[in-house]
């Protein structure tokens, strides 16, 4: 089987990210992806994952600002050296891969040569330090296509399959296919796709594989489709979004109970992949 991958935090603040990684190993999950941590530059993180025995699969760079860079200002101009920084850091602990977002917010649909222009800053970077960008499909898909139209072959720039966003962001339009000659990375969560009039952050609910409505045997079978041969990733949270229920079936769990039973679903995946 592939090897499976489980992103950090999951809504368990109370648990350091160090102290996750030990007991992701124990579990038996084969690595983890983190957050930048810029105070370090992930020094710690690394640590962990080497004592633990584990793959330092990724880094997801923030995003809270990532919407400044298609906008005139010193803001933008920031969050471009912010990302840099991110890469430079991940480089110097050997992560070679960092996952991005293009854009957040629902009210953005008007990609411009400015931010084309700092991303391709980004980017030249990431080429210099020997890192991979993945970037993510999320809300704002025109400037994902945006982007990957316009570095089409920057040897640096990749594509991060979100299973969950694919569903609800992209209307379950078919990314994988559409992006499949550059995809090296997933992170895999179901939901319950688009819930209302209009489409919000919280219909990204990020539930543990075949709790929500995704066609798994369709999404495995598109990733062979395309050749994806990568390991596994998870992005999930054992927590609801605000006036949502979708997570109650997770409440009985502790962290050692979740992520078993996150393993458990992603074997099932797996197998699926296999």
């Amino acid at each position: 089987m592939r090897k499976l991958i489980l992103g950090t935090g999951m809504g368990f603040p109370e648990i350091s990210t160090l102290e996750q990684i030990c007991r992701i190993k124990r579990a038996g999950w084969d690595g983890v992806f983190t957050d930048w941590r810029e105070e370090d530059g992930n020094r710690a993180y690394r640590e962990a994952v080497d004592r633990e025995g584990l793959i330092y699969q990724s880094v997801h760079a923030p995003f809270k600002y990532c919407g400044s860079m298609w906008e005139e200002g010193e803001e933008g101009d920031a969050e471009v050296e912010r990302q840099i920084r991110c890469l430079r850091d991940c480089a110097a602990v050997d992560v070679k891969l960092v996952v991005m977002h293009t854009i957040i917010g629902f009210d953005k649909f008007t990609p411009n040569a400015l931010g084309v222009e700092r991303f391709g800053k980004i980017f030249e970077a990431a080429k210099q330090y020997g890192v991979t960008v993945a970037l993510e499909n999320t809300e704002g898909e025109i400037y994902l296509e945006t982007l990957m139209k316009a570095y089409r072959d920057h040897p640096a720039v990749r594509f991060c399959i979100d299973t969950g966003h694919e569903m609800c962001y992209n209307e379950s339009r078919d990314l994988i296919t559409k992006y499949g000659d550059r995809l090296v990375c997933t992170h895999i969560n179901d939901n319950m796709k688009v819930t209302g009039d209009h489409i919000t952050w919280h219909d990204d609910a990020h539930l543990l594989p075949f709790d929500g409505l995704a066609d798994w045997e369709g999404v495995a079978r598109r990733l062979k489709a395309v050749g994806y041969e990568g390991p596994l990733t998870f992005e999930l949270t054992v927590k609801n979004k605000p006036n949502r229920h979708t997570h109650d079936i997770y409440a009985h769990l502790d962290f050692d109970g979740y992520i078993a039973l996150a393993l458990e679903r992603a074997r099932r995946f797996g197998e699926l992949m296999d």
